[in-house]
């Protein structure tokens, strides 16, 4: 009768039920003969520098590969070192898969090696967590990971797997049989809703509608497109939505500000959120109360969450569009769009000015606008850091979903996403050009990931916008205290070319504009990993940063 060890059904059942053929991890003793078994049946391992970055890139593989990303780590520092993405993870509603080794249940209690709570410390930041203790049912528990990470309001999930159960074999007849678990369950509101959604939408006059990721997270292109063309309603979709209709598309209100999205908000007098919470960055939904609001989402706690809907729709927004669209009167808005692009004009207009007028020292929107130029808008742009992620959000065109993405930007404001979620985005989709942009700072926190990027032939473009501090505290602490009170803010000149050429990478400095279309140009024909270290207007601080800075007065 044939055996098999633990380890081996780990990965046996990710590949085969699950459809898994990419793991990120670092290894470790824990885990090992998981490790094994993606040797024998065909798993891609991308083993990275830091279990923080593999959990990212597990992030970013569930936005870019369109399934849930899976996380493997060994117990104690392994599982520690993650936690930051899974959090990250966790506020983003992304569906991660985490799979940690833990010490053997025999010694628990004892003092054993990397012996510590796991399950308590991470129970907090995900949808579902369970230990393992039975080697014959880890298909059954690997099936459920994948069942809790994708249903409902999608998010991490966690499934300790300890050695005693990896490291022996049993029979193939003993092990309790499990199908798939990311089969995805969806759900409609009742029709009632429906009706009164539509009658507000028909009846509407300055309409707007605004997504966030739960956009990206369902296959609603083609819905979503009939929605907002048939509703004749301006748009804007921020996040893992963005992109899901173009930037450029006619009734959009991405036009490289602010402006016309927040006058859209606050001066609606209907509103159609879909799969988008209303948190800080929206003023938590009291910038638009004297708006109708719609709110739809997969999650029914979301939907009078800091600002009370006045209908709301409970259900996945694909099969909720499909089922709203019909209601829907033929309208157009063009008067109420056209007077929202007048307000946003002269802002339009002085950003313009800054994106094409060669200038020493680099100003960020120059940057921007260079990249672009070079990379293309059919590029993927990961943004990465605080006034960076301002600038780049604003400068490049998203022309698919998810094709501008803030990996920094959001609930976590979690630096260092850069590089692991660029990573992964090409690993996902090779054929693509994946440009990340990261602030100096934030560049530091995973720069030896340049070390995966090679080992594993992913040739991301890295630029940094090298403005010698950690700018978004540098300026805020100049607004709040003073020019001549800055401590723990400035950097000064990094060579991190430097650290990219050290590692088998392409790496440049640019200290001059006219340096910068030849060296972003070189980069991206060098077919390598590449990073190019612009250094730009130490000086030039962003929106974003008078609105952080305002966001944590007391008085």
């Amino acid at each position: 009768m044939a055996k098999i060890y633990g380890g081996h059904l780990v990965a046996r059942h990710l590949k085969e039920k699950e459809g898994v053929d990419t793991i990120f991890s670092l290894s470790g003793g824990h885990i090992d003969r998981i490790y094994d078994g993606c040797f024998q049946y065909g798993v891609r391992l991308v083993d990275v520098r830091h279990e923080q970055a593999a959990a990212m890139m597990a992030h970013s593989w569930s936005i870019y590969a369109g399934k849930p990303g899976v996380c493997l780590v060994t117990a104690g520092p392994g599982f520690t070192n993650a936690i930051t993405g899974i959090v990250n993870a966790h506020l983003e509603n992304a569906p991660l898969v985490v799979i940690s080794g833990t010490a053997p249940v025999r010694d628990w209690g004892k003092g054993a090696l990397q012996e510590m709570a796991q399950e308590d410390m991470i129970k907090p930041f995900v949808k579902w967590c369970h230990t393992c203790h039975s080697t014959a049912r880890i298909p059954e528990a690997i099936a459920a990971a994948f069942r809790h990470a994708v249903n409902g309001r999608p998010g991490p999930v966690f499934l300790q797997l300890p050695p005693d159960i990896l490291n022996v074999s049993i029979d193939e007849e003993a092990v309790v049989p499990a199908g798939a678990g990311s089969k995805i369950y969806g759900s409609l509101p009742d029709a009632a809703s429906l009706k009164e959604a539509a009658r507000l939408i028909n009846n509407a006059k300055r309409p707007v509608i605004m997504g966030g990721s739960g956009v990206g997270l369902s296959p609603c292109e083609k819905s979503i497109r009939e929605f907002v063309e048939k509703s004749g309603i301006p748009f804007f979709f921020l996040n893992a939505g963005r992109g899901v209709l173009p930037d450029n598309h006619p009734l959009s209100l991405w036009d490289g500000t602010q402006t016309s999205m927040f006058n859209g908000a606050a001066q609606a007098d209907v509103i159609v959120a879909l799969g988008l919470r209303f948190n800080w960055l929206l003023l938590f939904g009291q910038g638009f109360v004297a708006s109708k609001v719609i709110r739809v989402d997969v999650d029914a706690t979301e939907l009078n969450r800091n600002r009370e809907a006045d209908v709301g729709l409970c259900g996945d927004i694909n099969l909720t569009l499909e089922a709203l669209n019909p209601l829907l009167e033929k309208r157009e808005h063009s008067s109420w769009l056209d007077s929202l692009r007048q307000a946003s004009a002269p802002e339009v207009q002085a950003n313009d000015a800054l994106k094409h007028t060669p200038k020493d020292p680099i100003h960020p929107f120059r940057l921007m606008e260079a990249v672009r130029q070079v990379a293309g808008d059919d590029a993927i742009y990961i943004l990465d850091g605080g006034d960076t992620s301002y600038f780049g959000i604003m400068g490049f065109t998203a022309t698919r979903k998810a094709s501008v993405l803030g990996a920094a930007s959001g609930l976590l404001g979690c630096l260092g996403t850069g590089l692991p979620f660029g990573i992964a985005a090409k690993l996902a989709l090779p054929d693509k050009t994946v440009v990340v942009v990261s602030g100096d700072g934030s560049f530091g926190f995973n720069a030896m990931e340049f070390d995966t990027a090679l080992r594993h032939n992913a040739p991301v473009l890295c630029v940094i916008c090298n403005d010698q501090a950690w700018g978004m505290i540098k300026h805020g602490q100049e607004i709040c205290y003073g020019c001549d009170r800055l401590i723990g803010s400035e950097l000064g000149i990094i060579h991190y070319e430097g650290v990219a050429k050290a590692l088998g990478a392409h790496g440049e400095l640019v200290e001059k504009d006219s340096e910068l279309v030849p060296a972003l140009k070189r980069a991206l024909e060098s077919g390598k990993p590449a990073c190019v270290n612009v250094l730009t207007d130490p000086t030039v601080t962003s929106p974003a940063t008078l609105l952080f800075s305002q966001s944590l007065k007391m008085e």
